[in-house]
């Protein structure tokens, strides 16, 4: 079983760091996805997160050897693979269909469902006060889509495809991260991260088309590049946070991720409408919005206290 270093400062850090990145990626991915198809923007993330960080590995003599790579580790790297290959695509084709705020709202079920694993997988205890939080997580997300519910139960719509593209989405990246957690055992985060980003990298160069990158215009190709760049820092630091701190306790501070994303997406809308749109939610949605965050942080910070 893998056990944390203990140095919690460091690792709330990098929980934060990754909690800002991913919270204005979709904002950037959105803008890219104007032009370009959800499988070739994923190839592009992929690829050049892989390549740098081989490159960054070979350069201080620290790629994986022979040795690490025994039959059980290997299942479970490429099953961790194969998770977060899906998790990437399946986001974007939903992105697609949605705007960033309901997005960051939905994929909130990712660190809940890391949360309920950790619980089932590494025994981490559960108590009273996380029921509540799941409680309201839920009832949150009901709320949330209080505005959509004849659209999400009448008919099988975009709207609906997309909220169930990015649920999917959520589910594939729960089993990445506790898979993840398991390999830090073996692999060091940036080895982990390298070779993951390579097969997927590989993986999507046979469904995409890079020659869309012509396409973009300047600021999409900057949103582009960011979107790469976002792909190796921010779960570096993610998967960095998981071997310094619980899985609760970092599922707790990505619960805000929508925050960053919200916030924003409606500085944009109200800077530059002619290119943003804010999401305009009623008072029950708003109340909802708030309940999916607090529910997530309680749920994965209310851990009983150890009896002595």
């Amino acid at each position: 079983m893998h056990t944390v270093s203990g140095r919690s400062f460091f690792g709330f850090s990098l929980a934060m760091l990754t909690m800002v990145l991913w919270g204005l990626l979709p904002i950037a991915l959105k803008d890219v996805l104007a032009v370009m198809d959800p499988l070739t923007i994923t190839f592009y993330r992929f690829s050049s997160a892989g390549v740098i960080l081989a490159i960054w590995l070979a350069a201080r003599k620290g790629l994986p050897n022979v040795r690490q790579f025994r039959k059980p580790v290997s299942a479970v790297l490429l099953i961790a693979a194969l998770a977060l290959s899906i998790n990437y695509g399946t986001y974007l084709i939903g992105l697609d269909y949605l705007e960033p705020k309901s997005a960051q709202i939905i994929i909130q079920l990712a660190p809940f469902l890391l949360l309920i694993g950790s619980v089932i997988w590494f025994k981490e205890p559960f108590s009273k006060l996380q029921s509540f939080g799941v409680v309201a997580l839920l009832v949150g997300l009901l709320m949330f889509f209080n505005q959509r519910v004849g659209e999400l139960l009448g008919s099988f719509g975009t709207y609906t495809q997309g909220v169930l593209w990015i649920v999917f989405a959520a589910v594939m990246w729960a089993i990445y991260a506790l898979l993840q957690k398991q390999l830090l055992r073996h692999f060091t985060s940036v080895q982990l991260m390298m070779m993951i980003n390579l097969f997927g990298g590989v993986c999507f160069f046979m469904l995409a088309t890079p020659d869309q990158v012509l396409e973009l215009n300047q600021w999409q190709l900057l949103m582009l590049l960011f979107c790469c760049l976002n792909t190796v820092i921010a779960y570096g630091a993610f998967a960095e946070a998981l071997a310094h701190w619980e899985a609760s306790k970092v599922s707790a501070v990505l619960a805000a991720t929508p925050l960053v994303s919200i916030g924003v997406i409606d500085l944009l809308a109200w800077q530059w409408p002619e290119y943003y749109q804010s999401l305009h939610l009623n008072i029950l949605a708003l109340i909802g919005a708030v309940m999916v965050i607090i529910g997530s942080a309680v749920a994965a910070l209310g851990k009983p206290k150890n009896k002595t």
